[in-house]
């Protein structure tokens, strides 16, 4: 029966990736996520049901628009793979608890806001409002600490990056922020610092490790959105184990 429930869960994951690509790539431009429908980007030619099928579309055309041969991004396949395999992960951690729907949610709004900082270094602010409710609602309904200890990580989240975008004179941008801020309500207080411990350790690597490849230039700004989204994530299925191993260490020193 648990496999049958990865399976669906993997499977609607698929699915719902497909779409958060179009929010994360239409909202920032203020474009409708209905209309147009989808089209190639390059010939503008409307897909057909055939193209549109989750991976599987862009594995049997080889990457390539079916009707002008141009190269298709890998971040709508990549996307659709994350999703799915994330909507598992989090059945997995979760099991059936109203914690799965939060995690899920987790989930969609990371997805969404990756592909759109990746692609316009923006996380656009109607996303975050349509997400912030049903995080306050379901937080208020299945929590797993005093309810105080989320409204604290809210303000911590979001002061932290808010200190942080003043002292850089721009350098972290208001959208990651906000961001942190419902990333905070979701984690709590103690376990937001953690994450944002972590985003920053996994940003640094990354973002040294593509000037030493000349994939981007010193003082080149790199969205930082998903590593705030990817430290929540690991945060999320993770923190408490990793800071009790963490103290454990430190003891036995």
């Amino acid at each position: 029966m648990t496999i049958l429930i990865y399976i669906y869960l993997f499977i609607l994951g698929l699915v719902f990736g497909s779409f958060f690509n179009v929010v994360g790539l239409r909202v920032p431009n203020k474009q409708s996520i209905i209309n147009p429908p989808s089209h190639c980007p390059q010939c503008q030619h409307r897909l057909g049901v055939w193209d549109l099928i989750p991976v599987f579309s862009y594995l049997f055309n080889r990457g390539k628009c079916r009707y002008c041969g141009e190269k298709v991004s890998p971040i709508y396949m990549t996307g659709e793979l994350c999703t799915g395999v994330l909507f598992v992960w989090v059945f997995a951690i979760t099991g059936y608890k109203g914690e799965l729907i939060i995690g899920l949610l987790v989930v969609c709004l990371s997805v969404i806001i990756t592909v759109s900082d990746l692609k316009y270094m923006i996380i656009p602010n109607n996303v975050l409002l349509f997400f912030l409710p049903f995080f306050i609602i379901t937080r208020f309904l299945f929590p797993s600490l005093p309810i105080w200890h989320y409204v604290v990580g809210f303000f911590v989240g979001g002061g932290i990056l808010l200190l942080l975008a003043i002292v850089s004179r721009g350098g972290m941008g208001m959208g990651d922020v906000k961001l942190f801020a419902i990333y905070g309500f979701v984690l709590g207080y103690q376990q937001i610092l953690f994450a944002l411990f972590i985003a920053s350790v996994i940003g640094s690597l990354v973002g040294i490790s593509l000037i030493l490849f000349k994939k981007v230039q010193r003082k080149q700004p790199i969205p930082f959105g998903p590593y705030l989204a990817l430290g929540t994530l690991i945060t999320y299925g993770y923190g408490d184990e990793i800071l009790q191993w963490y103290r454990s260490f430190l003891l036995h020193l």
